[in-house]
């Protein structure tokens, strides 16, 4: 409990953080909402009048004094641009990019782990050779091309539609067919996603593999005549699941720098888009919002991956040298 306790503080002050400097950037910028909205065609007065009206006239301090007080009662503020409780939008849109997202990890996971397993458990033929090479080509790719070519298959084989998140009138069929229609439009950003994360996945589970089949245990193991393939599935996969389990929470950050990208080329309606049009209008409080739910979201996965990593390895859960509390045995 006074784990959790620590992990928990240790959230809210990263939310508070990133969500305070997302602000202050963005007001602390040149220009600002005014002048984005009516360009440098407008009179002063009239940019002036908007500003005030905005409450943009008044200092950085003044303006993050104001928001910090409603924030700590859970009021982020209301958009610029969609006239609309802050709140209300990003949750919305976190809730598509969480879903995204996890759809995302589970391709990476289910490609990934395997795909490890096989290039560190020393098999010999070409197997372990092409994914070697597909998983180099795959981490040297960003998610932008990744993106940019899955658009481009789908758009010359049909086999999934090629943006957004739903077909128009696609609920109007029923429950069922709307979430089927969802179905047949999440593999696409999804796979553009996953498919760089699944290389490093394989990277980091192939050298952790090759690594616990040199442990005294596998080898005095394979010694008394276990088969092979049996000491690589059963004995040396948890030791090495650890690594594994250890970056997830950097592969959860990685999922919401990519979704940005993904999801604007796709034009699936996230986080990582609701973010990129903030930005552009200049709407301080909706940028702020998007900074807040996006260390949400890594504050989470940092918290799995720490719990994940007490599960590979148990000497983590006691309180002994080296373990995670680091206390005497």
């Amino acid at each position: 409990m006074r784990y959790l306790a620590r992990r928990v503080i240790a959230a809210a002050v990263l939310v508070a953080v990133v969500s305070s400097g997302a602000l202050l950037l963005t007001r602390l910028a040149p220009g600002d909402f005014a002048s984005e909205l009516f360009g440098a065609g407008a009179s002063a007065d009239t940019i002036a009048r908007e500003r005030a009206r905005y409450g943009l006239d008044r200092s950085p301090v003044s303006q993050y004094l104001d928001w910090l007080g409603r924030a700590a009662r859970l009021d982020f503020g209301v958009s610029l641009v969609y006239h609309r409780p802050v709140a209300e939008l990003v949750a919305q849109r976190a809730a598509n990019t969480g879903l995204l997202a996890l759809v995302a990890l589970v391709f990476a996971t289910l490609l990934g782990l395997p795909a490890g397993i096989i290039t560190g458990s020393r098999r010999r033929g070409p197997l372990p050779t092409i994914l070697r090479g597909l998983s180099l080509v795959l981490l040297s790719l960003p998610s932008l091309i990744t993106s940019l070519v899955l658009v481009l298959v789908a758009a010359r084989t049909q086999w999934f539609p090629t943006g957004g998140m739903q077909s128009a009138g696609a609920w109007d069929a029923g429950v069922f067919a709307g979430l089927a229609d969802i179905a047949r439009h999440l593999p696409l950003p999804a796979l553009a996603i996953a498919l760089p994360l699944s290389a490093m996945i394989e990277r980091v589970q192939s050298q952790s593999m090759g690594d616990a089949l040199e442990m005294p245990f596998t080898l005095s193991t394979l010694a008394r005549g276990v088969p092979h393939s049996r000491l690589v599935w059963r004995d040396a996969l948890r030791p090495a699941i650890g690594p594994v389990a250890a970056m997830y929470g950097f592969v959860l950050g990685s999922l919401l720098s990519g979704s940005f990208v993904v999801e604007v080329v796709t034009s699936w309606p996230g986080l990582g888009r609701l973010m990129y049009d903030a930005l552009r209008a200049r709407d301080l409080y909706l940028v702020a919002g998007c900074a807040a739910a996006g260390s949400v979201f890594l504050a989470v996965g940092t918290l799995l991956s720490d719990l994940l990593q007490a599960w590979a390895d148990p000497r983590l859960r006691r309180d002994e040298p080296g373990g995670t509390s680091g206390g005497p045995a």
